[in-house]
């Protein structure tokens, strides 16, 4: 059965929370959801445990755009959504997808952001705000799109950082996006690991340096 729906999932070293991930998604699969996970050579048996719960497990260079749009060109889908390892998709995010796309070309859910800091719940809800204003959405929300949008707009742009920003701007100059107030679970390991007031002040400083102009290969050593 030639699948409506096809999600790819960019990978590198997430042994500890790939099956969790991908078991989530089993209910989409009965329901004839590709799944399609992209290896950016992960040395902890990822690409192991990823296998029993994918349609596809493949290999492409590191980096998340690149992997994204190898697991795009894969794609069996009419529409693609792009989840990252340690995000988890509502109950019937997939009907949810379709209903939204009746009201634009592509689209993104809220986020909810999972861990022990109470300041994450407002990062989330500003973060949601954000991007209803802005037009902008990031990975974390779990991007979707027609796979002709997808592919008039270039897929993902070449880059190590600021991919997801990047192909928002092109987008929205298709249609603004529809956001769906359901909410993705996503990890709040990034803000934990660093100190959620320094990620904060890093993403927004990186943000301002790219919507200045400086390229994003220039800004993912500032990152790293």
């Amino acid at each position: 059965m030639h699948p409506i729906l096809s999600i790819v999932i960019p990978v590198l070293n997430e042994a500890a929370g790939i099956a969790d991930t991908l078991a989530a998604l089993a209910p989409l699969r009965t329901r004839g959801v590709q799944v399609i996970v992209v290896d950016g050579g992960s040395t902890d048996g990822t690409v192991a445990l990823a296998t029993p719960w994918a349609d596809a497990v493949i290999a492409a260079p590191c980096g998340r755009a690149r992997q994204m749009n190898a697991g795009a060109a894969l794609a069996c889908g009419d529409i693609l959504l792009f989840l990252h390892a340690d995000t988890q998709l509502p109950p019937m995010a997939d009907q949810q997808v379709l209903d939204g796309l009746l009201q634009s070309e592509w689209g993104r859910f809220d986020v909810t952001i999972v861990g022990a800091p109470r300041m994450l719940r407002l990062v989330a809800l500003l973060m949601n705000l954000r991007s209803r204003w802005s037009g902008i959405a990031t990975g974390d929300q779990a991007f979707f799109m027609r796979r002709t949008v997808f592919d008039a707009v270039g897929g993902f742009p070449d880059q190590p950082l600021m991919e997801d920003v990047e192909i928002s701007r092109r987008l929205r100059a298709v249609s603004r996006p529809v956001c769906l107030r359901s909410k993705v679970r996503t990890s709040g390991r990034r803000w934990e690991s660093r100190g959620v007031w320094s990620t904060i002040f890093l993403m927004w400083r990186l943000r301002w340096r790219y919507w200045r102009g400086e390229p994003a290969a220039a800004l993912a050593g500032a990152y790293r």
